[in-house]
């Protein structure tokens, strides 16, 4: 939990002065952490729960178990990635400190025999933050670190602490002969001593005594000096030889360095204390660095911008899957689309590799292209895709935009190489990375903090984010990765402009943590959206050069029909489409005749129609159909004779092995398909026909998948709960501590063995009878159908026909208990409350 967020409460000192008040200091304070956690009120327990919801899985029986549970190293390293800087150096800090420590010791440790204000004033809301968390228990005269996090955090030769501080002298002098021991007191200049133990604790006194420390250090060689300065602030061990340099000799005669192993040597804490003026950290960071503004821009710019940015996104993903509206690459046998076919996928949207992956991948998260799940396994577009396409423009932005926000598989690791030295693919496994929605989220919240319209800087952005997560910056720093995707990828999408965050792109920044509250985002986001893109056009200008030149985004029955007619040819703020043999072909085949077209042109062109245009129609048109490729393999049939003989004695037909079984019939043993794409090479328009000899008519839509539910985010941890499953955890981890420590009166024939207590059936009878009749709560032995045992504390409120009904503490409800399975009764020393 970022500073930002925590809540900055103000140190209070305990101010109980006298042997009354530390009498009753001791009397109250807790021993356990599960004994801290008893002392929580229950909304304090449900943020516990809220931060840490892996505490919740299962829902703990009681305290006890929910300490032991946020004690595990498992949940405790979990709640260590999710700390700030400071917070986490504030633990660092209680790790190198004794057990239990003064809160007076800690602000030492931070903030210095100097002090800092800055470290002063942010040290009790980190304390609040690790107690919130359960990280840290105890008054501020006795703080204890969970004994785990303890453990992670604490140096040792094999894991060296972020302090850069090594062990005590206690710990380094644990296997170190007394007599050693004596001749370091000798050489510092200290009486001997009786024992080993009083030793070395007149050695730690000199060590942090800072007026005898600095006369020792000012009798040291330089030489020396400089030795420490290499050491001090880690990492503080050091290999020597058998026979050291003198500088070294004085350093290890005098206790300043002590031996860690045969040829190695180690700065203890004291002294690496005493040289650091007492800080645990060289930079402590009690202040989130600001994320600086770069460059302000007119709140219109921006959002012009990121609408035309978005109104680019649509086009593109709408181009990508019409190019594989047929049916798309092969599905590599791993997964995932091959380097070829995404370097093929990049070149037809005249974009860079890494780009065409983030349109795939986005495509893919929107659920608009999947793998057909055929034999041939291929990419192509889902069902969805066709409803996605009759939305508004807006409102197919904001389906794109909720599911980039949310998608955990991450198209900048194309490219990159697993575990196992495989390379990733677009589309392919392995691309899933958990913090991803969280990183893309706070990378617009931040953006948001800045004046409207602002652009950052993003080192300083990255900054931010790497304070406020210090601990999840592996080596090759995934968070800073992710968030620098996150800032190209927004930019690509239109969520920013020029940098900056649009007006459209706040409203993501709205809680969403389910699908309609996805989809409710999304309108959201396209409603901000609408009024920013370009309004669609019903019309375009023909020309005398077989193009036409659309003013604007065309409406959607318009753009599919020209898409068939002609090939675009360039894009901008007007795109041109260009009419050719094969584009018009294109549309004859697809069951449009030269009267459909004409019209179709005259209807929508603003200009009339040109006369080349008419004629280019009508020429292909005219021979559209004139031959009929059906199955024979394959066959060629034509009424013209001699228009079959000048394909058999044209040179460029050998290839398709043509034999003439008819005057008007021509077979080969070639595919239909390519007898087709043949022919047409050779400037013939040929058909294809069915084998009732219709002509057959291909749609650009033909190829869809089956209905595809599209990939589900990989969660980064357990899921938050909701206000309602935290209150009812809370009590129910109340009513099992309740029964879990309740006292309980033994009637005489209660064992003491802490075995369920035994009483006569008429004993038990009467028993809960007087419970019922005055309120009182009772605790009981029972045992259930399947035999198993178990103590329970009820409040019985009705007993009749060989039943009690009763609300029972331990499950939190009312239930009815047969009375032959009551092994026992004992009435409690005091009432739950």
């Amino acid at each position: 939990m970022g500073t930002g967020q925590r809540n900055q409460e103000a140190h209070v000192p305990d101010t109980t002065t006298g042997t009354a008040g530390a009498t009753s200091r001791a009397a109250s304070a807790p021993r356990t952490l599960a004994e801290a956690l008893r002392a929580r009120p229950d909304d304090s327990l449900a943020a516990l729960l809220r931060i840490r919801p892996d505490l919740l899985s299962p829902v703990p029986g009681d305290l006890t178990q929910l300490a032991t549970r946020a004690g595990t190293r498992a949940s405790v390293v979990r709640a260590l990635e999710r700390l700030d800087t400071f917070a986490l150096q504030t633990a660092q800090a209680l790790a190198v400190a004794p057990d239990p420590a003064p809160y007076d010791t800690v602000r030492s440790l931070l903030a210095g025999d100097d002090g800092d204000p800055a470290v002063e004033d942010a040290l009790p809301g980190a304390v609040v933050a690790l107690r919130e968390q359960a990280l840290l228990w105890g008054g501020d005269d006795r703080l204890r670190l969970v004994r785990t996090a303890r453990e992670l955090l604490a140096p040792s030769p094999t894991h060296p602490s972020a302090t850069g501080l090594g062990p005590t002298v206690a710990e380094a002098t644990a296997g170190m002969s007394p007599g050693r021991v004596q001749e370091i007191l000798k050489a510092a200049g200290l009486p001997a001593t009786h024992d080993p133990v009083s030793a070395v604790a007149a050695l730690t006194s000199l060590f942090t005594d800072r007026a005898r420390m600095a006369a020792l250090l000012d009798s040291a060689p330089s030489e020396a000096l400089t030795v420490l300065d290499r050491l001090v602030w880690g990492p503080p061990y050091g290999e020597v030889s058998a026979d050291p340099p003198p500088p070294v000799r004085w350093l290890r005669d005098h206790g300043l360095l002590l031996p860690a192993s045969p040829r190695t040597l180690v700065l203890p804490r004291e002294v690496a204390l005493h040289l650091r003026a007492g800080r645990a950290h060289r930079a402590p960071g009690p202040v989130p660095p600001a994320v600086v503004p770069l460059r302000e821009y007119r709140p219109q710019v921006v959002d012009a911008a990121g609408a035309g940015q978005a109104f680019t996104a649509l086009s593109t993903v709408e181009d990508l899957l019409a190019e594989w509206n047929e049916g798309g690459p092969a599905v590599l046998r791993a997964g995932g689309l091959s380097v070829r076919d995404l370097k093929r996928t990049a070149t037809a949207l005249d974009a860079t590799e890494p780009v065409a992956a983030f349109w795939l991948e986005l495509a893919y998260a929107a659920g608009l292209l999947a793998t057909d799940g055929e034999a041939d396994e291929r990419y192509a577009p889902t069902p969805e895709y066709d409803d996605w396409l009759e939305l508004p423009p807006a409102e197919r932005w904001g389906r794109l935009a909720v599911a980039w926000l949310a998608a955990t598989r991450t198209s900048g690791l194309v490219g990159d190489q697993d575990t196992k030295g495989r390379t990733l693919s677009a589309l392919g496994p392995e691309l899933d990375r958990s913090p991803a929605p969280e990183v893309r989220h706070r990378v617009l919240a931040l953006l948001a903090t800045l004046p409207e319209a602002t652009a950052p800087d993003p080192e300083s952005l990255l900054a931010r984010l790497r304070w406020e997560r210090p601990a999840r910056s592996g080596p090759d720093d995934l968070r800073s990765r992710l968030a620098q995707w996150a800032l190209s990828e927004a930019e690509l999408l239109g969520v920013t402009g020029r940098g900056a965050l649009t007006t459209h792109g706040r409203t993501l920044l709205a809680p969403a943590s389910g699908a309609l509250e996805l989809d409710a985002l999304g309108h959201l986001a396209a409603h901000a959206l609408d009024p920013h893109l370009p309004e669609p056009v019903d019309h375009v200008l023909l020309q005398a050069d077989l193009t036409a030149v659309a003013p604007g985004p065309l409406r959607r029955p318009l753009a599919a029909m020209l898409g068939v007619l002609a090939d675009i040819e360039s894009k901008g703020g007007a795109t041109v489409y260009r009419f050719t043999p094969g584009s018009v072909r294109r549309a004859l085949d697809a069951g449009q005749t030269a009267t459909d077209l004409q019209a179709f042109l005259t209807e929508h062109s603003r200009t009339p129609v040109p006369q080349p245009l008419s004629y280019l129609i009508d020429d292909v048109a005219r021979r559209h159909g004139h031959l009929r490729v059906g199955v024979a393999s394959a066959y060629v049939r034509c009424d013209d004779e001699s228009m079959l003989g000048e394909i058999l004695a044209d040179k460029r037909s050998q290839p398709l092995r043509l034999r003439r079984l008819a005057p008007t019939v021509l077979a080969t043993t070639a595919e239909p398909a390519v007898l087709l794409d043949g022919l047409r090479s050779m400037g013939y328009a040929p058909a294809a026909e069915s084998a009732e000899g219709d002509v057959l008519i291909t749609r650009a839509d033909a190829r869809r998948t089956p209905r595809r539910t599209p990939p589900v985010p990989v969660p980064d941890g357990p899921p938050l709960p909701d206000e309602t499953l935290l209150g009812a955890a809370v009590r129910a981890i109340r009513a099992g501590d309740t029964a879990a420590t309740v006292v309980r009166k033994e009637p005489e024939a209660a064992r003491t063995d802490g075995s369920l207590p035994r009483t006569s059936p008429a004993e038990t009878l009467a028993t809960v009878q007087a419970a019922a009749m005055t309120g009182s709560a009772v605790w009981i032995g029972y045992v259930n159908a399947e035999g198993t045992a178990s103590q329970r504390v009820i409040a019985p409120v009705r007993v009749e026909g060989g039943f009690v009904t009763a609300y029972d503490h331990t499950a939190d409800e009312v239930r009815t208990y047969p009375l032959h399975r009551i092994t026992g009764v004992a009435e409690l020393a005091d009432d739950p409350a």
